[in-house]
């Protein structure tokens, strides 16, 4: 019997070549088109990308010669990823979407539709590899980088299961980018030549903020510049401390208030930008690029600082709290007052950075050897061993 496989084919390359490659290797394969998104409130733009995008897998699964449909999951996506992300805006927060439709939808809705047609997998077009060991006659599952150092995407699947990746294929993790188009030009494959999307899981090819800007409602507030000698960032760490409360004073936030700078500017509205942005505040007149420091939702206000060397982007530390840290190496995961030793990442694409793990009663501090720009509450914390990811958390 022929194992079989559902295809989350997007109408882009990487789904289309890793439809292919799982034929080659003899699977029975079928693409499933998944569509995320009618909210006819909400002007996506003019065109309509996921009209194209399950046009181009169509034509990949024709080519193929596989079964293909469409299954509507927009209900599922308004629910577990939209209504979210709003409400994480509204707080302040800056939660990150691709993590968050992988471990909701793809790998969860989406797999339980895969399992009710009879598949034994699923299967993406993600730059990252699965290998499976045994534990005392269990099979431990393993998800590991992208053999593609520019397109490694295990930090979009941090959050999962080691139920989920049971039954996770990833035929291209592998490849590098120019093979995997190499192939799709060599089996005349539509999508060969297609753009990568830049868009998020499930809105196509609009900009986050400008989706955002059509269903949060604008307010007028003040941005703030501080003073890189401001006294707030000489304060001595006390003596004496334990380890955890000095980890705590490494991580926590500092809470500005206006009297601490002054007004450079007006913006729309704190929630609709994040720690770090430099772009859209619209300040002239600085020496140097204005950074935002800290957005603050309850008051309206933004505060910023000059440069990206500023001493109020960096922290050394960051906590997780308890029910946010997630292990997909379970067999792995730390009892109270137990470190781990690891290489960490806050956000897609940053280089891995040497980090110790301190876990607690309360939840889990990351401490960094080198301080950290921009670490920003709602992101995802990503952990590896090597090239193994094996664990993650919400940035509280």
């Amino acid at each position: 019997m022929k194992k079989r496989v559902v295809v989350g084919l997007s109408g882009g390359v990487d789904s289309s070549v890793a439809a292919y490659l799982l034929q080659q290797e003899g699977y029975e394969v079928i693409g499933l088109f998944m569509k995320n998104w009618h909210d006819d409130s909400v002007t996506i733009s003019n065109e309509c990308p996921w009209l194209e995008d399950s046009n181009d897998a169509l034509l990949v699964a024709e080519k193929l010669g596989i079964p293909f449909q469409t299954v509507d999951l927009s209900e599922q996506y308004q629910e577990k990823i939209v209504d979210y992300m709003f409400s994480e805006y509204e707080k302040g927060r800056t939660p990150n979407p691709d993590v968050l439709c992988n471990r909701e939808i793809k790998f969860a809705v989406f797999l339980e539709i895969a399992l009710s047609l009879g598949a034994d997998y699923v299967a993406t077009g993600h730059y990252c590899q699965k290998r499976t060991t045994e534990i005392e006659g269990k099979p431990l599952y393993h998800l590991i980088a992208g053999a593609d150092n520019n397109k490694d995407q295990s930090y979009f699947l941090c959050q999962l299961s080691q139920e989920q990746l049971a039954k996770s294929l990833f035929p291209i993790g592998a490849l590098t980018k120019p093979q995997v188009r190499e192939i799709a030009a060599e089996m005349e494959l539509v999508t060969a030549e297609k753009k990568d999307s830049q868009g998020l899981c499930f809105i196509g090819k609009v900009r986050l903020p400008e989706f955002l800007q059509q269903k949060l409602q604008p307010k007028d507030g003040l941005i703030f510049q501080i003073d890189k000698n401001h006294p707030v960032y000489s304060l001595e760490k006390p003596a004496n401390l334990s380890v955890e409360e000095a980890l705590a004073f490494d991580a926590k936030k500092i809470d500005y208030t206006p009297e601490m700078g002054k007004v450079v500017g007006k913006h729309q509205g704190a929630h609709y930008f994040t720690i770090g942005q430099r772009k859209g505040l619209n300040v002239g007149g600085t020496t140097d690029p204005l950074f935002i420091i800290a957005t603050n939702v309850e008051t309206n206000t933004i505060y910023t600082g000059l440069t990206s060397q500023h001493p109020g982007l960096f922290r050394k530390a960051l906590f997780i709290e308890k029910s946010e840290v997630h292990w997909i190496r379970t067999d792995l995961s730390l009892a109270n007052g137990e470190t781990m030793e690891v290489m960490a990442r806050i956000r897609y694409r940053q280089p891995l950075q040497k980090a110790t793990l301190h876990q607690f009663g309360n939840g889990m501090y990351v401490a960094f050897e080198e301080p950290q720009s921009a670490i920003t509450e709602g992101q995802f914390v990503a952990w590896y061993l090597e090239d193994e990811l094996v664990g993650s958390g919400v940035i509280a």
